[in-house]
C-alpha cells in the first residue's frame, strides 16, 4: 500500500513539480545560511563536510553523492523512488554549490545568529514543501518516512536519524556546534508542523 506522501503525477503535476523544486531550492539556501552562520552545520552537513575534507570535493557534490548512497538504505524499508527523490538527490547539492560561494562570510555575532535561525526555519519549510508535493521523499527523508510507517512519529524519527549522522560526522572531523544541536533537536518538531500545512492531498480522479 502506498504511503500517504505518494500521489499520481496526473494529479496537478505542474503544481507538484513547482512546489517540489521550490522546496529543494530553499533547502539548499537553508544549508548555505547555516554554513555561513558558523555555529556548526546541520548534522547531515557535519558528515558531508567531514567527507569533503577527506577527499577535497565541494560540499554540494558530497551532498549529491551521499544522497545516492543513502537511497540504498531504502531497500529494507520498501520505499519507492519518485520524481521528487531524484530531484532531491541532485538539486540540493547543486544549489549549495551555486549559492554558498555567493554568500559572504559574516563576522558580526548578531547577524550570524539571524542566519542560523533563518537557516533552520527555511529547511523546515522546504521539507514541508517538497515532501508535501507528493512526488516522492528525498533520500534522507525516505528513511524518516519509512520509520514513520513502522510506528515512529515523524519528529522522533527525524531526530533519531540526525543524531546518528551527527556522531558519524564528528568522528570524520566535521564542524559541530550550538547550531548543530539546535538543528538536531528542533528540525523534527518543526517538520512535524510544516508538513501537514504544506502537504498536497491527492484528488480522486474520475
Amino acid at each position: 500500500m502506498p504511503n500517504s506522501f505518494s500521489a499520481p503525477l496526473t494529479d496537478r503535476p505542474l503544481q507538484r513539480i513547482v512546489r517540489c523544486t521550490g522546496g529543494l531550492a530553499l533547502f539548499g539556501v537553508g544549508i548555505s545560511l547555516l554554513v555561513r552562520a558558523q555555529f556548526g552545520l546541520a548534522p547531515w552537513d557535519v558528515f558531508h563536510q567531514g567527507v569533503s575534507e577527506h577527499i577535497n570535493v565541494q560540499l554540494g557534490t558530497i551532498i549529491v553523492l551521499t544522497s545516492i548512497a543513502v537511497m540504498l538504505l531504502w531497500i529494507p524499508l520498501h520505499q519507492s523512488v519518485g520524481l521528487g527523490t531524484i530531484l532531491n538527490a541532485l538539486q540540493i547539492g547543486l544549489t549549495v554549490n551555486i549559492v554558498l560561494p555567493v554568500i559572504p562570510e559574516i563576522h558580526d555575532l548578531a547577524m550570524r545568529v539571524v542566519l542560523m535561525i533563518a537557516g533552520i526555519g527555511i529547511v523546515a519549510i522546504a521539507s514541508g514543501l517538497y515532501i508535501g508535493s507528493g512526488l516522492g521523499p528525498g533520500p534522507r527523508d525516505g528513511l524518516m518516512i519509512g520509520l514513520n510507517a513502522r510506528g515512529y512519529r515523524i519528529g522522533r524519527a527525524r531526530t533519531l536519524i540526525e543524531v546518528i549522522v551527527l556522531i558519524a560526522g564528528i568522528i570524520l572531523g566535521g564542524q559541530a556546534g550550538i547550531g548543530t544541536l539546535l538543528f538536531a533537536v528542533g528540525i523534527g518538531p518543526l517538520v512535524e508542523r510544516t508538513l501537514p500545512i504544506l502537504k498536497m492531498n491527492a484528488r480522486r480522479i474520475t
